[in-house]
């Protein structure tokens, strides 16, 4: 499925950062500044994301390239969900392009999902992680820090009943190839 080149824009990174393993607790995450994602309440991929209201733009693309199905009722999978602040930094020529190649960004999507739940403590004992677009994501822990290419993970561990979700500040884009 990487039949295809994908312009990457200066400054748009394609990494993932987020907490290690013992950090990705409660009390990391109430430092985080972002709106409350509920939790009581295990609920798909997509209906979790949606009652989040952090992440209109990924459903929106979801439902567009005809992910949501999937997404809603396949599993058990690991999203690194980008929030609307992440795709307010990519150039919205960027997204127009994606829009208008089904096939891109479908490509673009999958880049954000894994096979399988991931939690926190097993992604930080990673070096990589394949992606359902085929291609895989880097994996790197740093004191407290997990990246994921370039994007940080700022809220670990959001439960679904089909898989798990990391929030993450960046848009990541698959390699061209």
């Amino acid at each position: 499925m990487r039949k295809f080149s994908v312009a990457r824009p200066l400054g748009l990174a394609l990494a993932l950062g987020a907490l290690t393993a013992s950090a990705w607790s409660v009390a990391a995450l109430a430092q985080d500044s972002g709106q409350a994602i509920p939790r009581a309440k295990a609920q798909n991929i997509v209906n979790t994301a949606t009652a989040a209201g952090q992440f209109k733009t990924l459903v929106s693309l979801v439902q567009q390239a005809g992910l949501a199905g999937t997404l809603s009722t396949g599993g058990p999978y690991t999203v690194f969900a980008p929030t609307d602040a992440a795709f307010a930094k990519v150039p919205k020529k960027t997204l127009s392009a994606l829009a208008a190649a089904p096939a891109k960004l479908k490509a673009v999507l999958l880049y954000h999902v894994a096979q399988g739940k991931v939690t926190a403590a097993q992604v930080s004992r990673r070096s990589s992680i394949t992606t359902l677009e085929g291609a895989t994501v880097r994996i790197k822990v740093t004191g407290r820090t997990v990246k994921v290419n370039n994007a940080r993970v700022v809220k670990p561990d959001v439960a679904a009943s089909n898989g798990v979700i990391h929030v993450i500040n960046r848009v990541l884009i698959p390699p061209a190839g």
